[in-house]
């Protein structure tokens, strides 16, 4: 396969095959042709002392139809690791045009070249090697971007390249020359296909499969694959995390019931991850079911607890040993919403002025990359920076608010402390989730 480098690499043989033979076309004309490679719009038209030229200029590049599909998928879906450097495939637009300051140099020069690019639609190895290494010509003589197209590994891919003719009407013509912005020249218009660039990284090759499932260690036989007489997933499944009372989040100290399937098993560890904590948190479960198919855990509430997670969306996953299977296997992840539980009654409430400010704590330690919203009645504001997490929160409402007790609740990151108590056969407001302003 090709490096990044296999575009210019492409230009600059094709650059050098126009320069080779148009020596013809020069002695035809009676002048010395220059060939070049760059933007229409960058070629000087006013100069009369400038010779005949020919300019090849790649003015759209596009996905490979019949490689872009290959080697895909190139991650892993599960832990996102590389798995193989998939190629990039590219198929390279040209327009090539003449420039001519008498009568019919511009059509002798386009017909040369096209004549030239007819006779070799594909550029062979040999040829692309000796366009970017001219030995015995000393490469560090070249310009320093000639120098580096040596290293595209071009001659080495496993397509080779072919260019062939390409059809655009007057009006699409047209619009090429008007996004140049440059006057129109005769040209003709080419496709070099196709061009196949891989990245050189470590990927993941799985090992031959030696049996499919455990052998019968007496017979020795296969197990074979197993099969469950049944439309729920073959492995460990999560599906769905409820906090207790059908609330709107879990807070520490509460407990979570779990819907799956396939759990059944021992080894049994919750791992609750958050995305500011690089790893994630591990807590027994408190019961799994017979069947498999639920289990219940309890959020702890303890200093560690406090510090380790984060209010906001927590994501849950399983860890466990399937009977008969010889390793641990990790579930998929379902979120979760860890609700703040603000510390209302031992809040410090100050009026000054026409400003109130509250400051008071919260389970757990709000980070300090956390937004943090306290919401009293129906007026919210922001809290202050802070240094650490274990700092109090501080917010200040301006205009101030009216006095005497309202609902409030605190907001992290999205996720709402637990305002409506659900216990009993109707919803009302939590008779803690209140402050009293002076």
């Amino acid at each position: 396969m090709s490096s990044p480098l296999a575009i210019g690499a492409v230009s600059a043989v094709l650059r050098n095959l126009l320069d080779d033979g148009l020596i013809e076309a020069g002695n035809s004309i009676g002048v010395t042709v220059d060939v070049s490679a760059i933007a229409p719009d960058t070629i000087d038209l006013d100069d009369a002392e400038a010779p005949p030229r020919l300019n090849l200029f790649l003015y759209q590049v596009t996905p490979n139809q019949g490689w872009r599909n290959a080697a895909l998928p190139s991650r892993s879906s599960v832990t996102g690791e590389r798995l193989t450097n998939a190629p990039l495939a590219l198929d390279l637009h040209y327009v090539l045009t003449a420039y001519g300051r008498t009568d019919f140099q511009a059509e002798i020069l386009l017909g040369y070249a096209m004549h030239l690019l007819h006779e070799r639609p594909v550029l062979d190895r040999e040829a692309i090697r000796r366009a970017l290494d001219p030995s015995p010509l000393d490469v560090t003589m070249l310009p320093p971007a000639v120098q580096a197209l040596a290293a595209s590994d071009l001659a080495d891919q496993v397509e080779q390249i072919k260019i062939t003719p390409a059809v655009m009407s007057s009006d699409e013509m047209s619009k090429l020359w008007s996004a140049i912005q440059s006057h129109y020249r005769p040209s003709a218009t080419y496709q070099a296909s196709v061009i196949l660039i891989e990245g050189t990284r470590s990927g993941v090759s799985p090992l031959p499969v030696l049996s499919r499932g455990p052998r019968d260690p007496v017979t020795h036989r296969e197990h074979g694959v197993f099969v469950n007489p049944d439309l729920l997933p073959a492995v460990p499944t999560l599906f769905e995390a409820e906090p207790q009372f059908s609330q709107t989040g879990a807070r520490l100290g509460e407990p979570v019931t779990v819907t799956g399937a396939r759990l059944a098993g021992s080894g049994h560890s919750v791992l609750l991850r958050h995305r500011l904590n690089e790893e994630p948190f591990e807590l027994p479960p408190d019961s799994v079911s017979a069947n498999g198919q639920s289990m219940i855990f309890t959020l702890p509430d303890n200093p560690a607890a406090r510090q380790a997670l984060a209010a906001g969306q927590l994501s849950v996953g399983l860890r466990l040993l399937v009977n008969g299977e010889p390793g641990p296997r990790e579930t998929n992840s379902i979120p979760l919403i860890l609700a703040p539980a603000a510390d209302f009654a031992g809040a410090d409430l100050q009026r000054t002025a026409n400003v109130v400010t509250v400051e008071l704590e919260a389970s757990p330690q709000v980070r300090t990359q956390q937004k943090a919203v306290l919401i009293i009645g129906t007026t919210e504001a922001v809290a202050a920076p802070r240094s650490n997490a274990s700092d109090p929160l501080v917010f200040s409402f301006d205009p101030a608010l009216p006095d005497g007790e309202q609902p409030a609740r605190l907001r992290v990151d999205g996720a709402d402390s637990i305002l409506i108590d659900r216990t009993g056969d109707r919803p009302i407001f939590a008779s803690d989730q209140v402050l009293e302003v002076p």
